[in-house]
């Protein structure tokens, strides 16, 4: 993709980056309200789990959201799920932005990242007659999802379903794009949140027993993965 294609895609996602904080806060919200109420007694203590943290001093700003689009658009060039790879990119910010303010990844959001990629990809298939691919980026979401499942069953984890259901959306750009993203995609974000939990720990501002976000890093690692594949 040329220079000038990328310039409207970058002001698109600087636009989206403008809308993501305020969408975030509706979601925020809600888990303040759902925490109110278990103070009163109605929720179990394992509600505490979305006890929303102090937000971290990561800003999804603009000049963010429009690095993530350009990348996308020069990674994925002229291929006709391109809009489709945004419009999941544009969910995923406001995802980072809840899970890193009460750890918890929406229903509603992630159905929404999971509905525009599998409709948008299906669309693509169809109009670029690539069926295949459409088969692939559906093996993605299984592979994804079953692989994020089998680790959320492992004694002593701490990923949540709300994790796993992610993966399994982010598999399907990601099997669109074949084997190479698909793996890098499964890989890296557990590369950076195990390097991020443990730089944290080493430094001491977090205990072993504190709970990390892992929605940000799933949607970062199939960020880099699609810009390594």
């Amino acid at each position: 993709m040329s220079a000038v294609a990328l310039v409207p895609v970058a002001l698109l996602g600087a636009l989206v980056g403008l809308v993501v904080p305020r969408l975030a806060r509706r979601f925020t919200a809600a888990s303040a309200r759902r925490l109110t109420a278990a103070s009163t007694g109605r929720f179990t203590a394992a509600s505490t789990r979305h006890r929303p943290r102090r937000e971290a001093r990561v800003v999804l700003s603009p000049l963010l959201a429009a690095g993530v689009f350009a990348g996308l658009a020069v990674a994925v060039g002229d291929d006709p799920a391109l809009l489709v790879f945004l419009a999941v990119a544009a969910v995923g910010l406001v995802l980072a932005r809840v899970d890193l303010v009460c750890l918890r990844l929406p229903d509603p959001l992630v159905l929404a990242a999971g509905v525009a990629g599998l409709g948008g990809l299906a669309g693509a298939a169809l109009l670029s007659g690539t069926p295949g691919r459409l088969v692939g980026a559906l093996a993605g979401a299984v592979v994804a999802g079953a692989a994020h499942v089998l680790l959320a069953l492992l004694p002593g984890s701490r990923l949540g379903f709300g994790d796993v259901k992610l993966a399994a959306v982010l598999g399907l750009p990601l099997g669109w794009l074949g084997r190479d993203a698909l793996l890098a995609g499964l890989i890296l974000p557990h590369v950076l949140h195990g390097g991020l939990v443990l730089g944290l720990l080493v430094t001491r501002r977090v205990r072993r027993d504190t709970l990390l976000p892992l929605g940000p890093a799933l949607l970062a690692g199939a960020w880099l993965g699609v810009l390594l594949a």
